[in-house]
């Protein structure tokens, strides 16, 4: 398989298939902060296309601000159950109006609800204002469609590396690195 976005494609498929994952599509993204530091945390992957892969956020949450900051972002996936691991590098970039529009009108609308009811990564003066915050939301769109908040969107990171790897319990995992240039993929194969 020389394309690694086919290959990632086929992995995440067979991911689904018996998972015991709640969080099916959950990964790992990480960017930088202004201070140098690695920030990691789980999202929802939505795609995968050719492009990169996309996952969405409101854009002035701290990841928001560090992409803006710092493009460099990192994607790691861990399916213990199959026994596979990806690990993309690459620079994120903020999707369109029209992917962020149809991203949202996927989303549940309890999803919607809480996005709309709260400012991600602000302070919570206490945890009984999260039930408070979402009733009035609730209230607010009662029986009506739920618009986008202008501050929610999504990102696609454009992978200029993806790594493989095949766990084996003989600890002679396979990895197996693409890396980007001129916008074609070379493969190289890493020792465990």
């Amino acid at each position: 398989m020389g394309c690694p976005i086919d290959k990632f494609k086929v992995w995440w498929q067979e991911s689904q298939v018996g998972s015991p994952l709640n969080q099916k599509n959950a990964v790992c993204v990480s960017t930088i902060d202004k201070s140098g530091f690695p920030s990691g945390r789980f999202v929802d992957l939505k795609s995968v296309s050719d492009e990169g892969f996309v996952f969405c956020s409101y854009l002035d949450s701290a990841k928001g601000k560090q992409i803006l900051h710092n493009a460099k972002s990192a994607v790691t996936i861990w399916w213990d159950h199959v026994g596979y691991q990806v690990r993309v590098i690459g620079h994120a970039e903020e999707i369109s109006e029209a992917q962020a529009d149809a991203f949202w009108e996927a989303r549940t609308r309890s999803a919607q609800l809480t996005t709309t009811a709260f400012d991600q990564s602000a302070l919570l003066e206490s945890e009984s204002l999260l039930a408070t915050r979402l009733k009035k939301a609730s209230m607010q769109f009662d029986g009506a469609p739920i618009p986008r908040p202008q501050n929610w969107g999504g990102y696609i990171v454009k992978p200029i590396s993806i790594e493989f790897l095949t766990f084996r319990e003989s600890r002679l995992h396979l990895r197996e690195l693409y890396t980007r240039t001129d916008g074609c993929w070379e493969k190289q194969l890493l020792q465990p």
